[in-house]
């Protein structure tokens, strides 16, 4: 059904190499628009390398073809993945311009974690073919795909987007309704913000926060999800938990304190060594390493 499909990616960062790569090592031809010429130089090259690490041949980076002129990149596409950074002026210029240059059939997908598709789209005549695609990094190892409907995207674009995603492997999740964070985002950074605000609040550390998370309720996430949690340990007992805990739980509408604190200082996280915790060189790589065994551990098993 998808032999003959062409995907282009707009933007050749982390996430679009990563995209790109997803439907390459399906058999499916890839074509990257990238402006900048340093970003455009090293895509080949991050791809190749991210394929050998998970025991991929780097020859499968030859399906990708590289762009510098949008309309080349797009002119034949059948899906068009946008990978731009998180702003929406951005985003909404890019659309702008793809609108006018893809062919009318063309399907165009953000790949937003947060921005409501709807404001990406608002204003557009072609949003009944404009869709969210919310990939997490890395997308060649993260299975889940959000595919969110907008409140004018059609469900026929819908239904093309979900058996696109699941003829390269992934495991699309249908979002039916438009809203800020969809449903990954949402409940990741309603757990961030609370984990940041008991560490403001001086509760716990940094560090032992952490601990709690990866050896208590983390280690059920991957087969236990929290719907099938509450199920299992009775809705009678959620629900006297919840009278409890709900009322004392974090309800800050603005970021903590202390993580703009961080932020002002210039206290970014491992890429400037120092953040909540504290990185070295080494430190960093090593959690990048088993994050990556992890999951290749991880999507091995759900093939099997």
């Amino acid at each position: 059904m998808f032999d003959k499909t062409q995907v282009s990616i707009i933007g050749g960062g982390l996430m679009g190499c990563g995209i790109a790569q997803v439907f390459a090592s399906s058999g499916i031809d890839v074509c990257i628009y990238e402006p900048i010429e340093a970003a455009r130089a090293q895509i080949k090259s991050r791809v190749c390398d991210n394929l050998v690490s998970i025991g991929r041949s780097a020859s499968i980076a030859e399906r990708i073809s590289i762009k510098d002129d949008l309309f080349q990149a797009v002119k034949e596409a059948d899906f068009v993945f946008e990978a731009a950074p998180e702003k929406i002026e951005i985003k909404r210029s890019i659309f702008s311009s793809l609108i006018k240059l893809v062919r009318k059939d063309c399907i165009l997908a953000s790949n937003t974690s947060v921005i409501p598709i709807s404001d990406i789209a608002d204003g557009f005549n072609f949003t009944g073919r404009i869709v969210g695609t919310h990939w997490w990094n890395p997308p060649y190892l993260v299975p889940l795909v959000e595919v969110v409907r907008s409140n004018q995207t059609s469900l026929e674009t819908i239904n093309q987007m979900m058996a696109l995603l699941e003829h390269v492997g992934k495991k699309p999740a249908y979002i039916e309704k438009d809203v800020a964070g969809f449903v990954g985002n949402r409940l990741q950074h309603a757990l961030w913000r609370e984990a940041i605000a008991l560490v403001n609040d001086g509760v716990c550390s940094a560090e032992t926060l952490d601990d709690v998370v990866k050896n208590s309720f983390g280690l059920r996430l991957p087969v236990l999800g929290p719907i099938e949690n509450a199920d299992l340990v009775g809705l009678d007992l959620t629900l006297d938990i919840h009278n409890v805990i709900l009322r004392n739980l974090n309800r800050d509408v603005m970021p903590s304190a202390i993580l703009q604190e961080k932020v002002d200082r210039g206290e970014l996280g491992m890429k400037t060594q120092r953040g909540l915790l504290t990185w070295t060189d080494e430190s960093a790589a090593g959690v990048r390493r088993r994050l990556a065994r992890h999951l290749v551990s991880v999507t091995a098993n759900l093939r099997d």
